[in-house]
């Protein structure tokens, strides 16, 4: 991303959600997300995605340049390059879990072959699923529909997989188990993964953690664990509150 604004109306009721974004992301690295309300999470994911256009900057990913593409080459961009898991999962109920991974796949034109299938099965598994292809997401737990969330995600080889809240909805434990497949996707598979998150303990699982605020980003941290990065977010929401209770 080089100089990305993203601005809503014009004249004084404008609204700037980010106000020059400069980011590069490696290949293969895990990236959280955080921020206060307000302050540019999820436009920053949407313009990124290619789900939004910038009003400003340009954005890249691998090499090509998505900024300005029409949005028959996005959609095409967003099947095969892009994966996305959700806080609501977002699984097709009347499909099977094998037939919900290989979705992305049929909407590209594929995902009916042997190798297809195969390669379903074998995420399944990683993610702890095996067996479980011909099942209903109603038949599973929300810890399990995530899990498939997370192979449908990956089963096209995306460039970068951009996660939103994906925890938002479990409980402490599964959410932990989800951000385990989420490290190990990056680690073992080499997958690019890009997660905003309000959840310091999410945050800590990845590789670096930008804080967004006032549609900038505010402040970075290495890896870090929960308790560092929940202190860097008050500090930055801080006088913020101040000036409220001011």
């Amino acid at each position: 991303m080089r100089g990305v604004r993203r601005e809503y109306g014009r004249g004084a009721a404008a609204v700037h959600a980010l106000r020059g974004i400069d980011l590069s992301l490696p290949r293969g690295s895990f990236t959280a997300v955080m921020g206060p309300s307000g302050s540019g999470k999820s436009t920053f994911l949407q313009c990124a995605a290619g789900l939004d256009v910038p009003t400003a900057g340009s954005v890249r990913l691998g090499g090509t340049e998505i900024t300005g593409m029409n949005e028959n080459a996005l959609t095409a961009l967003r099947r095969s390059r892009l994966g996305f898991v959700f806080q609501a999962f977002n699984l097709l109920p009347s499909l099977t879990v094998e037939q919900n991974v290989l979705l992305p796949m049929r909407l590209a034109g594929g995902g009916s072959s042997r190798q297809d299938r195969d390669r379903a099965a074998d995420l399944l598994a990683r993610v702890g699923l095996e067996g479980k292809g011909r099942r209903r997401p109603a038949e599973l737990s929300g810890g399990q529909q995530q899990r498939v969330a997370i192979a449908r995600a990956l089963v096209t080889r995306p460039d970068v997989v951009f996660a939103d809240e994906p925890t938002g909805a479990l409980d402490t434990t599964t959410a932990a188990e989800v951000l385990g497949l989420l490290r190990s996707a990056v680690d073992t598979l080499g997958a690019t993964i890009v997660m905003v998150t309000h959840d310091p303990a999410a945050a800590a699982s990845a590789d670096q953690v930008l804080f967004l605020a006032d549609g900038l980003i505010a402040d970075r941290l290495p890896r870090s664990s929960a308790e560092t990065v929940a202190a860097r977010m008050t500090a930055l929401t801080a006088p913020a509150y101040a000036g409220a209770a001011a």
